[in-house]
């Protein structure tokens, strides 16, 4: 009974395809972070507009979300919506480079923490040290170092989503229940099978969450460096409109940037699902 009970999370994390009941669960996981995400921007948008009517801020600086849609949906602005889809797409892959980036170096530098414990012990205080310099401080360095172009942002994008990542991933390797590192153990498995077989599938969660988290930083990341580092794309379009008073457009810019990183954290959370649903449906199961 014993042994049964503590192979369950290695068994859990096999190639079986998930059940009907879990592909129903992750369809309903789906639909639910839809309507969140809607709901979500509905909310912003709402308190957005009772704050710029309610307090009369000055209409010459400030604008509400019907102002923003009136500007989009203007016959007169075909160029302005042309210039803000060419930026928007720079600024969407700026941020995704740098979010893939981070976070592929951030799991393999965690996998090696897990597996040498020594090289954590020696990496990580310098991480977390060289993680407390401001970014800004950073983007000259790192720009001087790689350029201004696609590199230099992916790096500056990449930074703000390898620590989250390295982090939540890092611990979750260590909070493997012992009753199946000691099964595997017992088995004779090597420590890369039994990190790719239960510490991973155990640390999908805590990759996602942080994923979660890091991917709306991973887009101010790319308009910084793009405000600082490579003048293109979407912050370098909304620093210049605040330069000349086209306020339309900064605002705009400000609008696009709220309803990417509500649809990405969305995204993040229904390939969670996705993936929990395939490799470790018991973990699914404990995040609904």
């Amino acid at each position: 009974m014993t042994v049964a009970t503590a192979a369950a999370p290695v068994t859990a994390a096999g190639s079986a395809p998930p059940s009907r009941h879990v592909v129903r669960r992750a369809v309903l996981r789906l639909l639910t972070g839809v309507g969140g995400a809607l709901l979500s921007i509905a909310v912003i948008c709402g308190a957005w507009q009772l704050l710029v009517k309610g307090l009369h801020l000055d209409p010459f600086l400030t604008r509400g979300p019907l102002d923003v849609w009136k500007y989009l949906t203007d016959p007169a602005n075909g160029a302005e919506r042309a210039l803000l889809w060419d930026a928007s797409k720079i600024t969407a892959l700026d941020a995704l480079l740098g979010m893939v980036g981070g976070t592929a170096a951030a799991l393999i530098t965690a996998v090696g923490f897990a597996l040498w414990r020594s090289v954590e012990q020696t990496l990580l205080p310098i991480a977390m040290a060289l993680r407390a310099v401001p970014l800004v401080a950073m983007t000259p360095l790192i720009a001087l170092i790689f350029g201004r172009g696609l590199l230099a942002v992916t790096v500056i994008a990449g930074i703000v989503t390898f620590f989250p990542v390295l982090v939540n991933v890092s611990l979750a390797l260590r909070a493997v229940p012992g009753s199946s590192m000691d099964l595997m153990r017992a088995y004779g498995a090597s420590p890369y099978a039994t990190l790719l077989r239960v510490q991973l599938p155990g640390a999908l969660p805590a990759l996602f969450a942080a994923m979660r988290v890091a991917a709306p930083l991973a887009l101010v990341g790319a308009l910084l460096a793009e405000w600082l580092a490579t003048g293109k794309g979407l912050g370098y379009l909304m620093l210049a409109s605040v330069t000349t008073f086209e306020l339309d457009r900064m605002w705009t810019g400000v609008t696009i940037v709220t309803v990417a990183s509500i649809l990405l954290y969305t995204l993040i959370s229904v390939i969670e699902q996705l993936t929990l649903a395939r490799y470790a449906p018991e973990q699914q199961n404990r995040t609904l």
